[in-house]
């Protein structure tokens, strides 16, 4: 399996492994790395989904659709910016919501939204920025910024990223929103916190 980069995360939503360490798995033409750290008392598991550029005014019936059908069964969510508009959020008001504003939101999400900052959930804590005002090499700018985390999630590149790096899960969940109906999917990330962080990265359904 030449060609296969490290810095991702494949995954079927209906196959599901874990493991206590990084490992890759090959099943049925998937690579599935899951990077994993521990947390340092029991707890019980919180699923937290991740999303980013959205890049939408406000949220419609095939999103709302979406929203169930890829967070239905989270407990947390976190935006990584360029919603484009504050009313996307509408769409999880059933949910605790953690977002930030990236560079091609609108004036109702950057001035309600921060840049950046920093989330507790369970025995984990998370960085979160949306990524555009770091430069070029957004993961090693994002050392300066969250020196002390467990997880930093970032979005803009609109390129899905779940890597271990330092003792640190690095988290780029894609573009939510596909490019075309025949280019590429949408993606977002799926973050288990409990006696270990996993995450893992999934594709968008498609409706036909």
């Amino acid at each position: 399996m030449s060609n296969v980069r490290d810095d991702l995360c494949f995954c079927n939503p209906f196959l599901i492994f874990s493991c206590h360490s990084r490992r890759t798995f090959i099943q049925s033409g998937l690579v599935i790395i899951l990077p994993v750290l521990k947390s340092k008392e029991s707890a019980m598991t919180m699923k937290i989904g991740i999303l980013s550029d959205t890049h939408i005014s406000s949220p419609d019936n095939d999103f709302n659709e979406l929203v169930v059908r890829c967070f239905g069964d989270c407990d947390v969510i976190i935006h990584a910016g360029d919603l484009t508009s504050i009313k996307v959020l509408e769409a999880f008001s059933d949910f605790e919501v953690h977002a930030v504003h990236g560079n091609m939101c609108g004036a109702s999400s950057y001035c309600s939204l921060p840049r950046e900052k920093t989330i507790k959930l369970q025995h984990f804590t998370i960085g979160l920025t949306h990524g555009a005002h770091l430069g070029h090499d957004i993961e090693l700018s994002l050392w300066n910024l969250f020196p002390e985390v467990d997880c930093m999630v970032y979005g803009h590149t609109h390129r899905p990223v779940c890597h271990y790096q330092g003792g640190v899960l690095i988290i780029n969940p894609g573009s939510f929103k596909c490019t075309s109906r025949y280019g590429s999917p949408g993606t977002y990330a799926i973050l288990e916190a409990g006696d270990y962080l996993q995450g893992s990265i999934h594709e968008v359904p498609v409706f036909i």
